[in-house]
Formats: structure tokens, C-alpha cells, sequence
């Protein structure tokens, strides 16, 4: 990888082709040039992942985590890409050998968005039998155990299939994550759902940024570094470590978030039976000056207490 000098750099840009995915990346080549003051620009590399092939079927049937990612992982490993730009809960605890996940931009809202035609706000205001939407076992665990008399339909696609999907009756609202909907313009669209209801995915809201650190020559590398947002960081280190200690995954009805409030840190984990009917909760604390290494221990210690909670034999990870 050429150096950064008085000559311009292009540094290619790996990403799903959606508009949510291509607004991300094109933020991250945004703000490499303006960091570089114009000595880097970003080519954005599209791809057609094997998540985006699917239209009807569940993740959990068909490979889950890294079906968003693996085209991505491969052009950055064979050189096709110098970077790969990702949504943060699609990227699988093990990532491939040599890459790293070298930034993440500050977060943005990291709430499900709750959305209804008929202007209801969530969906404890749902009529009785109503049907939701979701491929997400996560969102489905979450919503039969505050509404077990709920229908869930398998809702797959991006964000405008999704709502194309609801506006031609296929369910009466579904669930799409406010950080996309914020990118793209169309907050509008939803009701956020309270955390204390709906605990996230690990990683919700967060762009990860992931490149083979050995093949980028220094300059680069701090260039890049530069994307960190400290606390947006620091809430990644503990997120992952807790879907790691778990071996989290789309077979897994799982949440886990970190936020600073009152001066701490703080961290909400929860798994869920797939129906709903019971979940394993924990929530942690950590000083506000926490390290990384300090904020990883809190999200893996979260994920101990559960799996000791729950005597080592958590339901949620069967494949049913």
C-alpha cells in the first residue's frame, strides 16, 4: 500500500451494495479525505453478500453471522480492497486470520425502531394476535415474551424492501434498527423502543471498519485510527467480548449494550428462550474511566453470569 504523501491515495472501499451500507461507506470516505485534507480519497467496492440473496429465509437456516460479511472479508484478504466497512452486529466474534477491526465511528442510535401503519407506538399496543414482521430470533424472543399472543412472520430484505413489505400487508409492523433509518434520512418511519424493553444487539448502531493491519503501510493505519470514537470503542470492546463469551450468533436470541449514565458505565445482557417464555438477564457496571481491556472483562463477565445463571445449558443456543 502506497504511503500517504504529497500524491493522492485511493484507498478501495468494500461494502454491501444497499443504500444503508453505501451511505456508511461513503461517511467513511467522507471523512478519510477530509482528515487527510484531500490526499485520500475512497473508491467504494460494492458486493452482493449471501445475506442480501435472501428474501423469505431465516439467517439461522442459512449460515448466520457472516453472511453480511464474507464477500466483504475475502476482496480485503486477496488485496481487491484495502478496507471493508461494516454494520458492527453483522461481523461474527472470529474474524478472519490477519484482519483486525481497526475503527468505529461514533454510534449512532442504538434503539430498535417500532414501525405501524395505524400510528401505534410499540408493541404492547398491538391488537390482540396481531402479526410482526422479523427475521431477527432476537427481535421475535423479545416481542412474544412482552406479547406471547403475537404472530411473527419472517420479514427479510433491506430497509425499503422491509417497509414495502408492511405497506403491502404482509404484518402489522415490524422492527427496523434506528441507526439505519437515522442514515438514511427516515427517523420519521418509527417509535424507538426503549432499551429497558428491548435490549439491542451487541454492536447495534456501530460501524466497524476492518483491514488486514499487515498489509497497510503506517500512515495509513493512523489515518484510520483517527475514525475512533473513544467511547463508541469502548462500548464495541465490551459488547464483543460478551457475543464472544456467549458464541453468539443468528441462532442466538441475545442482546447486549454498553452506555455511559451517571457517571459509569453500565451494560445490559440478556439471552431468551426463542418463544420467549424465560430470559437470562445480567447488567454490570464499570468506572467511566475504564480501559479497553477493563470494558472487555465487564461485557465477558456479563456473559459468565448468565451462562452460570442459567447452569451452563442455555436453550437459546439450540438450532431450533
Amino acid at each position: 500500500m502506497t504511503a500517504v504523501s504529497s500524491s493522492k491515495l485511493t484507498l478501495k472501499i468494500g461494502t454491501r451494495g444497499s443504500p444503508l451500507a453505501l451511505a456508511q461507506a461513503n461517511a467513511v470516505a467522507a471523512d478519510l479525505e477530509r482528515l487527510s485534507n484531500g490526499a485520500v480519497t475512497g473508491e467504494i467496492v460494492s458486493f452482493t453478500t449471501g445475506g442480501d440473496k435472501l428474501t423469505t429465509e431465516r439467517l439461522i437456516n442459512a449460515g448466520g453471522k457472516g453472511l453480511f460479511t464474507r464477500e466483504i472479508d475475502a476482496a480485503v484478504d486477496d488485496g481487491r480492497c484495502d478496507i471493508g466497512v461494516h454494520s458492527l452486529k453483522d461481523v461474527p466474534g472470529a474474524l478472519p486470520r490477519g484482519q483486525a477491526l481497526l475503527a468505529f465511528p461514533e454510534r449512532e442510535d442504538p434503539r430498535d425502531g417500532f414501525i405501524n401503519r395505524d400510528g401505534l407506538k410499540g408493541p404492547k399496543d398491538l391488537p390482540k394476535g396481531a402479526t410482526v414482521g422479523t427475521a431477527s430470533l432476537r427481535r421475535e424472543s423479545q416481542t412474544l415474551a412482552m406479547r406471547p399472543d403475537l404472530k411473527i412472520v419472517t420479514f427479510r430484505g433491506n430497509v425499503q424492501t422491509r417497509l414495502k413489505k408492511l405497506d403491502d400487508g404482509l404484518a402489522d409492523a415490524t422492527y427496523l434498527a434506528m441507526a439505519g433509518l437515522n442514515r438514511l434520512g427516515m427517523a420519521h418511519v418509527a417509535t424507538p423502543v426503549p432499551i429497558t424493553e428491548m435490549v439491542p444487539a451487541a454492536g447495534q448502531g456501530i460501524v466497524a471498519i476492518a483491514a488486514r493491519p499487515d498489509d497497510l503501510d503506517q500512515d495509513v493505519l493512523d489515518l484510520i485510527h483517527q475514525l475512533n470514537h473513544p467511547a463508541t470503542r469502548l462500548a464495541a470492546m465490551a459488547e464483543r467480548a460478551f457475543l464472544v463469551e456467549l458464541d453468539g450468533s443468528c441462532r442466538t436470541a441475545m442482546g447486549g449494550h454498553a452506555w455511559q449514565e451517571d457517571g459509569v458505565w453500565k451494560f445490559a445482557g440478556e439471552v431468551l428462550k426463542p418463544d420467549g417464555s424465560h430470559r437470562w438477564a445480567f447488567q454490570g457496571v464499570a468506572q467511566a474511566d475504564a480501559s479497553e481491556s477493563e470494558m472487555a472483562a465487564l461485557g465477558r463477565g456479563a456473559g459468565q453470569q448468565i451462562r452460570a445463571s442459567a447452569g451452563g445449558n442455555l436453550p437459546a443456543f439450540d438450532d431450533g
